[in-house]
């Protein structure tokens, strides 16, 4: 008896044994299980490490192309045009003619002057035959007076002879008028059958010069990039009406300061902001240039300031400023967890893909959050993808 009463005993403490381990099991799994579960609720992030660098900036800008030196031309009379012999957009070749004019009336008047200079040399005649009476009547006071004749008449000869090679120059020379040297006709303004209005006849431009356009840009991002005058770049040129473009070899002539830029809402009570400008002028010379064509360029470097680069999707923004989510670890009961902090932050440059930061509290090391499956808040619990 008392041997079965002792086996009895043993059997029912080793079930106790038995049920208390499985409900310790059970107790335990239930545990890991639900923190597992718990887990998977949390917001699932992607993460990036910064890097140390400079950024890729660009300019980009587009202009006119116009040429550096023009002539406008213009006839010195009011003679009417008679003829136009260029069009505009022509080239044309220094000494080439380029618009006759209609030198009727100066050409009537030279006709006048060398009538009179003929009656001069008749009249002159008269004065010698004087003369030569005045010697043989051997009249001193006559042949004086006669001779003062004769040399007066000289002169009014010379004085007339020389009018009329003015006259003739003058006709000579505005009767046509000529390019000045090799170049383009941009604009042309004179019309047949009329004198000028007020508008030079013709306007040529000097394709020796070459020619420029201007473009505008943010005067900090010029400064980063390490823009210069003097500086080479290539130029996109829209080159006839099919709006082809060639690449074309630039250089920047200059760079001035222009007006502001005010930034900010039009809204009562919203702060603006006023951005520093400048004006890049581009100096081009090339033979396929007419002047009015489009231009455009777009200058890409990497910055000469260096800082931590994060995808700009990264970047947040509040009341308070910019700012990122860095992933810090904690230590937990059943082990660490992960946890979303978030870290004001400076931006001193961006581009579309990337934004440089200066801030003495993010370090290459560190995880920052680029994408959420969940909006976050400043110490979110979070699962690592």
């Amino acid at each position: 008896m008392e041997l079965g009463k002792g086996v009895a005993d043993q059997r029912r403490k080793r079930i106790i044994q038995i049920v208390f381990m499985g409900f310790m099991g059970l107790l335990l799994f239930f545990t890991l299980f639900s923190n597992t579960l718990q887990s998977l609720t949390l917001p699932k992030v992607t993460t990036e490490q910064p890097k140390m660098g400079g950024i890729e900036l660009a300019i980009e800008g587009s202009g006119i192309i116009q040429s550096i030196a023009d002539a406008k031309l213009s006839s010195s009379t009011d003679w009417k045009v008679q003829q136009i012999l260029v069009k505009e957009g022509e080239r044309v070749k220094k000494g080439q003619k380029l618009i006759t004019y209609d030198s009727q009336s100066a050409s009537q008047e030279i006709e006048v002057e060398v009538t009179n200079l003929e009656k001069q040399r008749i009249e002159h005649q008269n004065l010698q035959d004087q003369f030569i009476q005045s010697s043989i009547d051997e009249d001193e006071l006559k042949l004086r007076s006669a001779k003062r004749e004769i040399e007066k008449g000289k002169l009014d000869i010379v004085a007339q002879e020389r009018k009329i090679n003015q006259m003739r120059e003058r006709l000579s020379k505005d009767q046509v008028l000529t390019a000045p040297f090799n170049g383009i006709v941009t604009k042309l303004n004179a019309v047949e059958g009329l004198s000028s209005a007020g508008e030079p006849d013709v306007i040529i431009s000097n394709s020796s010069q070459g020619y420029r356009f201007e473009v505008g840009a943010d005067a900090k991002r010029l400064s980063s990039i390490g823009v210069s005058i003097g500086e080479r770049i290539e130029v996109e040129v829209d080159t006839d009406n099919k709006q082809r473009s060639s690449v074309m070899d630039g250089v920047i002539e200059e760079i001035t300061n222009a007006e502001p830029l005010i930034e900010g809402g039009s809204d009562e009570g919203a702060v603006t902001t006023t951005v520093p400008q400048k004006i890049i002028r581009i100096k081009i010379i090339d033979a396929k240039l007419k002047g009015g064509e489009q231009a455009r360029i777009k200058i890409e470097k990497s910055s000469l300031e260096k800082g931590l680069l994060v995808s700009s999707g990264a970047v947040h923004q509040d009341r308070e400023g910019m700012y990122v989510f860095v992933v810090e670890e904690q230590p937990g009961a059943l082990g660490n967890v992960f946890v979303a902090r978030k870290v004001n932050i400076e931006i001193s440059e961006k581009n579309d893909k990337e934004t440089m930061i200066q801030s003495d509290r993010i370090y290459e090391e560190d995880k920052i959050i680029l994408k959420s499956s969940e909006p976050l808040q400043d110490g979110n619990r979070i699962r690592l993808e």
